[in-house]
C-alpha cells in the first residue's frame, strides 16, 4: 500500500473514527466523527505538568541527557542565554527519559487513547514543545500541516495524538490552530514553506492549503488535552507574549498498525531526508524509515504485534 491509500476501520453503524467504548459520550463521539479533534479539560493534573517542566528544565542545563533525543535550539540566543530554556524550543523522541516518558503512560490519557486505537497502544513519537517569544521572523511559527505525512504505518484512524498544554494556551501565545473536518480529506504534499526567515529542520508544511476552511484557535488552559487524527490540518501562530508556551504530546498507534513503503509517495523526500540525518548523527551505512520508527517505538498497553 501506497502512502496515498489511507486505509479505512470498517465499524459497524455510525463511528469510523471512534471504537465502541464506555468513555466517550455519544456526542463527544460524534464530535470528533465530525472534527477530527476532542478536546478533554484538566485531564493531566498540575502535579505532572510540574514534574513535566522541572525535568525539561534539567535537560536545557544538560542535567540530563537523553539517548536519541532530538534537542532543538535557537542558535542565535545561544551565546545571549547560554544553556537554558530560553534557547530550546522543542525536545523531540523523548522515549529514553522515564521522567518525561510517564506522559505517555498516564492511565488518564492510555483511556481516552484507547478510544481510538483499541487496547494494544504503542508510543510511537514524543514531543515536549517550548514555543520561544518570536520576533516578525516567525521562526516558530509551525505551518499549518498534517502529521501523517510524517509518519510510515497505517492505517490512519488507528494513530491519535494527545496533546497537553502546559499552561495556558491561546492566540498571544501562539496556541494550536486547527481546521475543523479536515480529517476526512486525504494526505495532500506537503514541504518546507516559502516564506522569510529561517524555517525550522522538518517544519514542513501543506503545499497548497485551501483558505477557505475555517480555521478554529484551540484556546486551552494548563491540563486541558486534545486528541486529533493524523489527516487533521493544523498548525501554529507565533508567540508574541514574552513567556514560553510550552507543550507535551505523544503521537499513539495500535499496534495491529503495520508499515508502509513510501517510495513514489509523497512522502519519499521526507524519508530521503530523516535518513540523511540519521546517517549523519549515528554514523550508520544502512538505515530506512521503518528502522527509525523501530527505534522510536514503545509498547505503553496491552501486547506488540506488528509495529
Amino acid at each position: 500500500p501506497t502512502s496515498a491509500v489511507v486505509s479505512v476501520v470498517p465499524q459497524p453503524g455510525r463511528f469510523r473514527y471512534t471504537l465502541d467504548n464506555d468513555v466517550l459520550t455519544t456526542e463527544q463521539r460524534q464530535f470528533y466523527e465530525d472534527n477530527g479533534y476532542l478536546l478533554i479539560k484538566k485531564l493531566v493534573s498540575d502535579e505532572d505538568i510540574e514534574r513535566f517542566r522541572k525535568e525539561f528544565v534539567r535537560i536545557c542545563k544538560r542535567e540530563v541527557k537523553i539517548p536519541g533525543a532530538m534537542i532543538m535550539k535557537n542558535e542565535v540566543l545561544r551565546s545571549q542565554y547560554g544553556q537554558s530554556e530560553k534557547v530550546v524550543n522543542k525536545v523531540q523522541d523523548f522515549q529514553e527519559d522515564k521522567e518525561l516518558f510517564r506522559y505517555c503512560t498516564l492511565p488518564e490519557v492510555l483511556r481516552y487513547v484507547e478510544c481510538f486505537t483499541g487496547p494494544n497502544i504503542m508510543a510511537m513519537h514524543t514531543m515536549l514543545i517550548n514555543k520561544l517569544p518570536d520576533s516578525d521572523k516567525q521562526t516558530f511559527l509551525h505551518p499549518m500541516h498534517q502529521d501523517l505525512h510524517y509518519f510510515p504505518f497505517r492505517p490512519a484512524d488507528l494513530i491519535v495524538c494527545s496533546w497537553t498544554a502546559m499552561e495556558r494556551a491561546d492566540q498571544d501565545n501562539g496556541c494550536l490552530v486547527v481546521r475543523p473536518g479536515t480529517h476526512k480529506e486525504p494526505l495532500k504534499p506537503h514541504d518546507y514553506p516559502k516564506w522569510e526567515g529561517k524555517t525550522n529542520k522538518l517544519f514542513h508544511g501543506l503545499v497548497d492549503e485551501d483558505e477557505k476552511i475555517p480555521k478554529v484557535h484551540l484556546v486551552m488552559e494548563k491540563g486541558d488535552t486534545v486528541f486529533f487524527h493524523p489527516l487533521l490540518i493544523h498548525g501554529s501562530g507565533i508567540n508574541k507574549t514574552s513567556g514560553f508556551r510550552k507543550s507535551i504530546s505523544c503521537h499513539f498507534a495500535s499496534s495491529e498498525c503495520y508499515y508502509i513503503d513510501v517510495k513514489n509517495t509523497t512522502q519519499e523526500h521526507l524519508e530521503k531526508e530523516l535518513v540523511d540525518m540519521f546517517h549523519k548523527k549515528y554514523d550508520v551505512t544502512s538505515v530506512e524509515l521503518k528502522d527509525i520508527w523501530n527505534f522510536r517505538a514503545r509498547l505503553v498497553q496491552g501486547e506488540r504485534i506488528n509495529l
